[in-house]
């Protein structure tokens, strides 16, 4: 008996073939093998929106490859991935292959171990038409909205834009974040701290001024310095203790949402990186003599079910490891939310016994790091509540109330092993501290110190790539396989750039965002995108057609797309230019950044008159080992970054590896690290060996 098991990648066949062994054949398919054309629509709009789907170019001989395997297998089983894009690839390979969609021969793993695989091949289905069509109907309105609005933007902005249904609504929040930075006033305010000691306590402890019966603004230094006068020789006596016991619970485990969220506040990881090392995790590394193993469950959920079976194992190493009191009375279940596809589990480890520290040497250190994430999360959703003893207090000075407030831990519970990464506090906002002196009603404290600072409120902070996933997460923008990518796409098209962590919109992005604010509003409309995604779980359950939520949809833009070309009939839009301090040394006038087909550059403004252009470097402080020049950042044609001398072609000095602020111990030149499995830290001066280790 032979017997083909097709997967989307290499990695997870080299893995199912271990675990279902002979008279089996498991293959790759590379992921999709058939989509829309590159060079045209590829949909029949006027007859019930049918696409013209064709085989992936490069991909002919592993079609042939596929044909031929299938004809000589006693039986074919499809097993891409349990999600609506793996359902479509099956879907599509059944074509190919000539099979019946009425036989079962799909089958999902939600984990690649053995148990995984085993009891996903013992319940074959059929391929499931539902998730085909939802995975079909968002592809074609991607499709329409791409190639009807791109052109559009072609003619009306500039040629090589792109417009696209998520992307779009994605960019105009970080637009309108930046337009509420900049409206935003900041209003100044006045906070007044007392430092005092207990009446048996060498320690001093803060407490800040809260008002009278009611909380008080301060606006002005002059209200604060009235108070400060007023409370001149005032005695400070504790009106009032109240002591009581604050529990903890942990978060639940990761969506795939969360995961991306708390790796980037975490790790410093875009969410690209993270569902990179996810997907090799799910897929299988080789695991010392374990071979290769699925070390996480599907990364693209957003439930939060977990299994009897995980949650007892997870049990079981809690009990070991930090001994019966850590677990909770009775298990832990975390409900999901109402829209969420529970069709699999929250992301957790398959093995949970299989901690960290026993793999570590096993995996890469984006691996290493994402898993020991992923591994700790679980573990701790399934561990006991800590407890808090906290104390707040309320001390009396003349009419003046302040208040102060802190905390010891009296059972660490889950915290023992993981906690919650959180978004930066806003100023000003108030927070126990660590442990109180002991105090009781009555006692007279002594003032150290008194102050007032001035303060002013910010404006909303810039979206990263944490706060932006949450965000199209909380308002049903896009599902969870579609936050890296609409992320990576509106960066490769210079629509928002990176400021260190932060997401900006460039000129262009906010040009084009606000074209489509004024003549494609439903597209840029966060309410009508989110009601396209439920338009979209509603065919994925059967409950909607997926060719007359198409056809509702295009009917309304068509006629917005028409209009708009009326509107705008002979205008065309003028993206500015970033105006600069670099001066064009052939006519003196200030360079602008421009963007051209390999990124960013600097141009004179008086073109065609002098066509002066340069490109952009950074200074990185580094001194070229070669001629004494500073070396300078540069980026490549294909936007990889890299390092040369400043009088380069000249000098010739030109490196991948970054240079340090750390000079050579030996000789005092720059040093220069270089990273991957050969990383080191090294001196690159003629006749300097100095070298040493990353981590030394």
């Amino acid at each position: 008996m032979s017997k083909l098991v097709i997967v989307e990648s290499p990695a997870k066949a080299k893995t199912i073939q271990k675990y279902l062994g002979e008279g089996y054949d498991v293959i790759a398919s590379m992921g999709h093998i058939r989509d829309l054309p590159k060079s045209k629509l590829g949909i029949d709009i006027e007859h019930g929106f049918k696409p013209d789907y064709v085989d992936i170019k490069g991909k002919e001989e592993l079609v042939q490859t596929l044909k031929k395997k299938g004809k000589k297998s006693d039986a074919v089983y499809l097993a891409t991935d349990p999600d609506r894009e793996g359902e479509a690839i099956s879907w599509h390979l059944a074509y190919l292959l000539g099979m019946d969609l009425d036989e079962a021969n799909r089958v999902t793993f939600n984990e690649i171990t053995k148990s995984g695989v085993q009891s996903g091949m013992a319940v074959p289905r059929k391929v499931d038409m539902d998730l085909v069509n939802a995975q079909q109907t968002r592809r074609i309105l991607d499709r329409i909205v791409g190639y009807k609005l791109s052109p559009f933007l072609w003619k009306k902005v500039r040629r090589g834009l792109s417009a696209g249904r998520v992307q779009s609504v994605t960019v105009r929040l970080i637009v309108d974040r930046e337009e509420e930075i900049r409206k935003f006033k900041p209003e100044e305010y006045w906070s007044i701290d007392a430092m005092l000691l207990g009446k048996s306590s060498r320690k001093s402890f803060g407490a800040k001024l809260y008002g009278k019966e009611k909380k008080i603004a301060i606006k002005t230094k002059e209200e604060a310095d009235a108070i400060l006068k007023e409370l001149e020789g005032r005695d400070y006596l504790v009106e009032n203790v109240k002591k009581s016991v604050r529990k903890k619970s942990p978060a639940p485990p990761f969506t795939t949402s969360t995961l991306q969220q708390e790796a980037s506040r975490r790790l410093g990881f875009q969410a690209r990186r993270t569902m990179k090392a996810a997907q090799e995790l799910y897929e299988g590394v080789e695991v010392g003599s374990m071979g290769a193993v699925g070390l996480i469950t599907y990364m693209r959920t957003d439930s939060l079910r977990i299994s009897d079976e995980a949650a007892q194992q997870a049990a079981a190493f809690v009990e070991q490891r930090y001994g019966k009191n850590y677990l909770p009375p009775k298990r832990r279940a975390y409900k999901s939310k109402n829209n969420a596809q529970d069709a699999h589990e929250a992301i957790r480890p398959t093995m949970p016994e299989l901690s960290p520290d026993r793999v570590k040497d096993s995996l890469s250190s984006d691996q290493y790091k994402l898993y020991k994430l992923v591994w700790e999360r679980f573990i701790a959703s399934q561990m006991a509540t800590a407890l808090l003893d906290t104390v707040s207090v309320d001390i009396r000075a003349g009419e003046y109330l302040f208040k102060a407030s802190g905390y010891t831990v009296k059972f660490d519970g889950y915290t023992v092993l993981y906690e919650e990464s959180k978004e930066e506090t806003a100023e000003g906002e108030d927070s126990a501290s660590g442990a109180l002196p002991p105090m009781e009603k009555g006692d007279l404290l002594k003032l150290k110190s008194l102050e007032s600072s001035q303060h002013f409120t910010q404006p909303p902070p810039r979206f990263t790539e944490a706060s932006l996933i949450k965000t199209l997460e909380e308002n049903g923008i896009g599902r969870p396989s579609t936050y890296a990518p609409t992320i990576t796409t509106i960066l490769s098209r210079s629509y928002v750039e990176r400021d260190a962590k932060a997401l900006k919109p460039t000129a262009l992005g906010e040009v084009v965002t606000q074209l489509m604010k004024d003549q494609f509003k439903k597209i840029v409309d966060v309410d009508f995108t989110a009601q396209m995604e439920r338009n979209l779980d509603g065919v994925e359950e059967g409950s909607a057609d997926w060719v007359d939520t198409l056809a509702e949809f295009y009917g309304d833009f068509d006629a917005t797309l028409k209009q708009a070309e009326k509107n705008m009939d002979g205008t065309r839009v003028k993206v500015p230019d970033e105006e600069t301090d670099e001066i064009c040394e052939l006519c003196g006038r200030k360079m602008v950044i421009k963007t051209g087909r390999f990124g960013k550059f600097l141009a004179c403004p008086g073109f065609p008159e002098c066509k002066n252009t340069r490109k952009i470097v950074q200074d990185t402080g580094g001194v070229c080992p070669l001629c004494g020049g500073k070396v300078l950042a540069k980026k490549s044609k294909k936007g990889k970054v890299y390092y040369g001398c400043e009088h380069n072609p000249k000098c010739g000095f030109m490196t991948w590896d970054t240079p340090l602020k750390e000079v050579c111990p030996k000789c005092g030149a720059t040093l220069f690290k270089k990273t991957g499995k050969m990383g080191r830290i090294y001196c690159a001066k003629d006749g300097c060996d100095y070298e040493r280790g990353l981590k030394d």
